[in-house]
């Protein structure tokens, strides 16, 4: 899926359509002090296996979560998930 760099949508704080740049969202590190985390790193370590099985399959499409910031106020929030096989932001 191709999409602009900047397109022009509906900004909740301006109350107007507005130009808005478009960003892809990048996963960052876990947190290491979550208690997800911590049970995950206290089950792996020392001897035995995985905590979990591995998936049988892969899904043949992936979510990709959209970042838009208003180039007039500079307010940014994140939509709704969409899922692409393939993602790529245009010029």
């Amino acid at each position: 899926m191709k999409m602009p760099r900047t397109i022009k949508r509906y900004c909740p704080k301006c109350k107007t359509h507005t130009a808005q740049d478009v960003d892809k969202v990048k996963k960052r590190r876990p947190s290491e002090l979550r208690w997800g985390q911590r049970r995950f790193r206290k089950v792996t370590a020392g001897y035995g296996g995985f905590p979990r099985p591995k998936p049988d399959n892969e899904k043949p499409t992936k979510r990709v979560n959209l970042k838009y910031k208003c180039k007039t106020c500079g307010k940014s929030w994140q939509s709704p998930s969409i899922r692409a096989k393939r993602f790529e932001l245009t010029e």
